[in-house]
């Protein structure tokens, strides 16, 4: 089953959905900034990420943006520091 790496960003007006959309994500990836994530997806698991979000989003307040980055583009990473919400990479995963 082909997965492919995704880049999710978010802007979310409102705390509570905020809340909700993070709990969301962290089921499908790896945070690297407060609303920043990357993951490694099936078409299948994309999809249901993407539903589970757009039922909680407020079109005319919130973004919610899904960057598919292919093998070449996700090599090329420049990434400057830690921080204290973001973990070691795992081998699938992009450091920014």
């Amino acid at each position: 089953m082909t997965r492919n790496y995704y880049l999710v960003c978010y802007d979310i007006a409102e705390e509570k959905r905020l809340k909700k959309i993070a709990r969301i994500m962290e089921d499908f990836g790896v945070r690297v900034l407060y609303s920043v994530f990357e993951c490694r997806l099936t078409n299948q698991e994309f999809e249901i990420m993407r539903e589970a979000v757009e039922k909680v989003i407020d079109p005319l307040e919130d973004k919610v943006r899904y960057y598919r980055l292919c093998e070449t583009c996700r090599h090329p990473v420049i990434h400057l520091g830690y921080g204290k919400h973001t973990r070691l990479p795992e081998e699938d995963h992009l450091v920014f």
